[in-house]
């Protein structure tokens, strides 16, 4: 299907700009050749990466993958997501999964204040990845745990709702600190052998009660030894 033909059928449906991509990335995706970034590899870390990860020292920053795992992080990361980073829904690896926390600990409803939310927006990634990803093995096994042990996950998919940007504000309860209100954004982070991943960094509004809070996790963090790197999953 010619990509005319896919702006057409977007524009009469009247398909927002999500909506829009996640179509084109579904035609791209049923063509013989692709020319698209593979999301689904994975692919080493380069250290420039974590030196970038590690200069941000009062912000939060990590570097997920389109299945939602964690594949690098700062201090700041770990010390603020530490109920993620210490559930036992990491995989063999070590590596937290954010969509199997969310979906599969039960601690993820007090640790995300406004989890349903965050449910909605996870599974709507999913969802855009499985457009441009449909023959990723690893994410057809996920999405296959998470809908055999999840009723909350198999509702949400069922929607059929699909987000492909991930930004915005979100309010985090933690263990060691209380509640923190959170500015959010994540970036395309191009790697190598086509992949693409996203990097998330968190940051608090100066002079809030939340910038205090996550100043007090990244002076914590500091002084902890350096966190140790989730190794290298399935391609």
């Amino acid at each position: 299907m010619s990509e005319d033909v896919v702006e057409a059928v977007a524009q009469a449906l009247r398909l927002d700009e999500d909506e829009r991509t996640y179509l084109f990335d579904l035609a791209r995706a049923a063509r013989p050749a692709r020319r698209t970034p593979s999301r689904r590899k994975d692919v080493a870390v380069p250290p420039r990466i974590q030196w970038l990860l590690d200069s941000m020292t009062m912000s939060s920053a990590f570097v997920r993958n389109g299945r939602q795992d964690v594949i690098a992080h700062n201090a700041p990361a770990r010390a603020l997501h530490a109920p993620v980073f210490d559930s036992d829904t990491t995989d063999k690896h070590g590596r937290p999964n954010i969509a199997r926390y969310i979906f599969l600990d039960a601690g993820a409803q007090e640790f995300f204040v406004d989890w349903e939310a965050a449910a909605v927006a996870t599974a709507g990634l999913l969802r855009a990845e499985a457009g441009r990803e449909p023959h990723g093995k690893a994410l057809r096994e996920l999405i296959g745990e998470l809908s055999t042990l999840s009723p909350e996950f198999r509702s949400r998919w069922a929607a059929h709702d699909v987000r492909i940007r991930h930004d915005g504000i979100k309010r985090l309860w933690h263990p060691e600190v209380g509640e923190l209100e959170l500015s959010y954004q994540s970036l395309d982070l191009p790697m190598t052998n086509r992949a693409v991943h996203d990097l998330t960094l968190c940051t608090a509004e100066p002079g809030t009660t939340s910038e205090d809070r996550l100043k007090l996790l990244a002076g914590l963090a500091a002084t902890q030894p350096h966190p140790a790197q989730p190794t290298e999953g399935p391609r």
